[in-house]
Order: C-alpha cells, then structure tokens, then sequence
C-alpha cells in the first residue's frame, strides 16, 4: 500500500488493556506476560516512526517502510491502506552456484492495473540486460551480485530510493559517471581553484 496505515484507536485499547491476544495468539503457549506496546511494537520500529501520545497510537506515515511488524502484532488495530499495489522483488535462488539468497527489492511500489505496462517495461528491462550480461547458467540473482545492483537499476531506468540500501557503505569511495558530474570531466582549473582555495 502506499497511503497512510488505518488506525482502529478503540482496537490499540484492547491491545493494551489485554482484551486482545497480540501477534494474533500465536505466543499463547507461555505467560509471557502484560502486553507491552513500547517494547514489542513501537521499541521494535525499525524507523522509529509511532508514538503513544495521551493513549493513542500516532504513526508518521512518511518514514514508514512498510515492514509490517506492527500490522503483524496488532492486526485488529492497523490495516493496510487502500492505495494498494505490488512490490517487485529480484534475485531470490535456490542454491545453485553461490548458495541461497533473498530477493531484493527492486520496486516498492506499483500499481497493479492492466494493461500493466509499468509492469511489464520493468521486466523487459531485466530481460534485456540478463540476456545481454549473464553467463551460461547464471541466474539474475548471480548477475546482480556480480554485477553489482547499481546495474540493475541503470537496466531498468529505476531512480535509486532508500529502500534498495541493504547495508551503509563499509568503504569511503562514491564513484561517479561524467554526465552525474557538474561540468563533466574537464574544467578549468583555475575557475576550479577560485572556488576552492587553499
């Protein structure tokens, strides 16, 4: 979904008050203890994005990255928006020749109506660089780790969005392609220097 998650205030309530079982009952094998919502639900936000505030569960719905945890311990309480579509995640294998690995996500989101050219512009891009870039037996997942996710993107026309970010950066090197570089290439140095002085 893209807008906003629905909130069922009265439901968030219940949670608290323990009318409720969270995770739908599937811990209810043990006495786990009270419900808490700041440390099972709001601590564990990867975002850090809901808040209480005088009983009622707020939600910034511009940092939310749709993990569904939330969703998945209170699923009287919040429900998915009604901006509904699909994700397109890639890559995910079997083993093979690098072992298993996950999909990762490529579009976070687009709408699913036919005739689904934004659908199908997406695929035909991976198409068209796999069979043009992969090896003999080489799955997408192989040639995205390979070559690298940036290509992948650069394939399919897809701008970069946090959401494609699996880990920080672990080295200090950005590299850059002219036509990304103010200017290019070549300048004049001294026009160069002028701005930045020694």
């Amino acid at each position: 979904w893209k807008d906003d998650i629905k909130i069922d205030q009265e439901a968030v309530a219940g949670y608290i008050g323990g009318e409720f079982a969270p995770n739908g009952g599937a811990h209810s094998g043990r006495d786990w203890g009270k419900f808490d919502i700041q440390k099972e639900v709001i601590g564990l936000c990867p975002t850090q994005c809901m808040w209480m505030d005088g009983g009622k569960l707020k939600i910034d719905n511009r940092e939310c990255t749709r993990c569904m945890h939330c969703i998945n311990v209170m699923p009287r309480a919040l429900h998915i928006g009604d901006d509904r579509g699909c994700s397109m995640l890639v890559g995910a294998k079997a083993p093979i020749l690098d072992g298993a690995q996950m999909g990762s996500l490529l579009v976070p989101f687009v709408k699913v109506e036919e005739p689904y050219d934004e659908i199908k512009e997406v695929i035909e891009g991976i198409w068209d660089w796999w069979m043009e870039e992969g090896k003999n037996r080489e799955r997408l997942g192989e040639l995205i780790k390979r070559q690298g996710f940036q290509k992948l993107l650069e394939a399919t026309n897809i701008k970069a969005v946090a959401q494609h970010v699996q880990e920080p950066r672990h080295n200090p090197y950005i590299f850059w392609k002219e036509d990304e570089v103010d200017g290019g290439w070549s300048r004049d140095i001294n026009a160069f220097r002028k701005d930045h002085q020694r």
